[in-house]
C-alpha cells in the first residue's frame, strides 16, 4: 500500500491528460491502480469490524473506470484525475449508503450517503427525517459527528419540499436533494502514520447516519 505512488501518478496525469501520454505510461497507471485496490482492501477489512454488511466485498468491485464519459460535456479530457472507491454492501450503483474514498491531489475526501435518489425514495427519506426528527438530530447534531460532517447534503431546495410545511423548525434537513455527507482532507492526511485509524473514526461516525438512511431505504424497497 504505497499512497505516494498513487498521488504521483495522478499529479502526472493531471498535466498530461491525453491518450498518447497515458498509453506510454500504462505501467505507472497499473501500479497506481493496484496500490489503490490494496488500500481499499485494507479499509474494507477494517470497516468490516464495525459493519459486518460489507464483509467479503472485494476491492475490484468497488472501483470506477478511469476513463471519462465525454459525450455530454465540453471537457473532452479522456481520463479522470482521481481514483474513487465505493464500498457498498448493495453494490457501488446502489441507492443505499456506503463508504466512499476519493484520492485526488488537492481534493481528497471520505464520504457516503444516498446520492441522487429517485424522487419517490427522496420523498420517503424526507418523511423519515420529519417523522423521526429527534433521532435524526441526535445523530447529525452530535459534536462527535459534526466534527467530521458539518453539512448534510450537497444541493438544496430554496423552500420547503412539496408536502412539508415551511414552518418546520428543522427545514434544512428536508431541503436536501440528496442525503450525503463528506469529509475533505488534505493529501497529507493519507500520508500520516495513523491515517487508517483516523479513517476508521470518520467512517464509524458516518455509519450512524448511514444506518438511519439505509433503514428507510430497506423499508421503502
Amino acid at each position: 500500500m504505497n499512497i505516494p505512488v498513487i498521488f504521483q501518478f495522478l499529479e502526472d496525469l493531471s498535466v498530461n491528460n491525453n491518450r498518447e501520454w497515458f498509453n506510454s505510461h500504462r505501467d505507472a497507471y497499473e501500479k497506481a491502480r493496484n496500490e489503490f485496490e490494496n488500500l481499499l482492501t485494507v479499509i474494507i477489512s477494517r470497516i468490516s469490524l464495525f459493519d459486518e454488511s460489507i464483509r467479503g466485498i472485494e476491492a475490484k468491485d468497488c472501483t470506477y473506470r478511469i476513463y471519462r464519459d465525454t459525450r455530454f460535456t465540453e471537457d473532452k479530457t479522456p481520463y479522470k484525475n482521481h481514483f474513487g472507491g465505493y464500498i457498498n454492501a448493495k453494490g457501488k450503483k446502489s441507492d443505499h449508503c456506503g463508504y466512499y474514498i476519493h484520492l485526488q491531489p488537492g481534493n481528497c475526501l471520505l464520504a457516503g450517503g444516498s446520492y441522487c435518489p429517485p424522487s419517490p425514495l427522496l420523498k420517503a427519506l424526507r418523511q423519515a427525517v420529519y417523522d423521526n426528527i429527534d433521532e435524526f438530530r441526535g445523530i447529525v447534531e452530535d459534536p462527535a459527528f459534526q466534527q467530521y460532517f458539518p453539512v448534510i447534503g450537497e444541493n438544496f431546495l430554496k423552500t420547503a419540499p412539496k408536502g412539508f410545511s415551511r414552518d418546520f423548525p428543522y427545514l434544512k434537513y428536508l431541503q436536501c436533494k440528496e442525503y450525503t455527507v463528506a469529509n475533505y482532507q488534505p493529501d497529507s492526511f493519507f500520508l500520516a502514520p495513523d491515517f487508517l485509524e483516523q479513517t476508521d473514526a470518520i467512517f464509524k461516525q458516518m455509519k450512524r447516519f448511514s444506518d438511519f438512511v439505509n433503514y428507510t431505504i430497506d423499508d421503502f424497497e
